[in-house]
């Protein structure tokens, strides 16, 4: 499994809100059975703040971890957490390794984290892209719909 990063991502693909490992391996499932080269994810609304970027580096790296399927096709994860509007947590996803995170774009340090995260190659949201939440109800009978839609999220200021 490869972690895509940098500054170039966009168009992001249909991004899906996972919570848990359980909803990753989820969401990784339904990337595999569409045969998808890329799956993108999303945390919480402001998880950086509440569940920290150590939790959800860790999830990320069960699912790297994760045995390639039959077939040997890799799937490239777009992993991205949603720091809210704390900038001091956006710095610390960004040290321990975190190349793409959401970042209010009201937080007054938004410009100084964007310019540290362009200097690491990261990059910043302004604003939290739409996805399909796996904790709403029904959420798994819409998945493979939502990553066939091919509506990804289109160009957003960045770093």
């Amino acid at each position: 499994m490869n972690q895509a990063t940098g500054p170039h991502l966009h168009p992001l693909p249909p991004l899906l809100v996972v919570h848990d490992a359980a909803d990753l391996r989820t969401a990784m499932d339904a990337a595999m059975r569409a045969r998808l080269p890329r799956l993108g994810v999303l945390s919480a609304p402001s998880a950086g703040c509440f569940l920290g970027a150590p939790w959800w580096r860790a999830l990320v790296a069960l699912a790297a971890a994760s045995p390639a399927p039959p077939g040997g096709e890799t799937l490239a994860l777009i992993d991205i957490l949603d720091c809210g509007d704390a900038a001091g947590r956006a710095l610390e996803a960004l040290r321990l390794g975190q190349r793409v995170l959401v970042l209010d774009r009201a937080c007054p340090q938004f410009l100084t984290v964007r310019e540290r995260a362009a200097s690491l190659g990261a990059t910043i949201l302004g604003e939290r892209p739409p996805g399909l939440d796996l904790s709403e109800h029904g959420a798994a009978r819409r998945i493979a719909a939502w990553l066939a839609t091919g509506t990804g999220v289109e160009d957003r200021e960045i770093g």
